[in-house]
């Protein structure tokens, strides 16, 4: 059983808005949710960087922005690598340890720069519980190579005719994960493993 669900999808088509729209429908049947949400940054109307949020405990941070004054260049931007490795990273794996159900968003080149961001997501897909993702459209890694190898992932593209109601058919796939461990476990801890 797939418990690993990524969506992926051309920019702008609404990876996060999917997402978020999930995280919102779990949230509200009381499940624990953590992770590392992305979302850009726009002053009168131009883009000027990416800012990372840790959804638990709601803390932000840059993920890339045009002024950062060091770090990896990805277009007119400079990765922030020390928020991306204590909000990003630390979110996820808080969420790994304390989250019931944990959210990557995104997995994409600026992210895939830092080694502790890498491992924070494969200690995330390997404990057990159900993970909701974003994958960059179109990005080549040895990473997502690996997601797309695994039994326990489904990766689903985000289009036009399916992005209104792709949040529903994430929450019923992480319901189904969570309700088959529950009955086949008699720990506390929802795992889907």
């Amino acid at each position: 059983m797939a418990r690993l669900f990524f969506v992926t999808g051309r920019p702008g088509i609404g990876k996060t808005s999917v997402l978020l729209r999930a995280v919102e429908g779990l949230k509200s049947k009381s499940y624990k949710v953590g992770g590392m949400l992305s979302r850009e940054v726009r002053e009168k109307g131009v883009r000027i960087g990416f800012e990372i949020i840790d959804f638990h405990s709601g803390r932000r941070g840059w993920l890339a922005h045009v002024n950062q004054p060091v770090g990896p260049n990805v277009g007119k931007y400079r990765v922030n690598l020390n928020d991306l490795e204590i909000i990003g990273a630390g979110s996820i794996r808080d969420a790994a340890k304390n989250a019931q159900i944990i959210i990557v968003d995104e997995i994409g080149p600026m992210e895939l720069f830092l080694q502790a961001f890498r491992d924070a997501v494969v200690e995330a897909m390997n404990s057990g519980k159900p993970l909701l993702g974003t994958i960059h459209f179109r990005v080549h890694d040895p990473l997502l190579t690996m997601i797309k190898n695994r039994d326990d992932a489904e990766i689903i593209e985000v289009t036009h005719e399916n992005r209104a109601h792709l949040h529903n058919i994430l929450i019923d796939k992480v319901m189904q994960c969570l309700k088959a461990t529950s009955h086949s476990s008699s720990q506390s801890e929802l795992t889907c493993e």
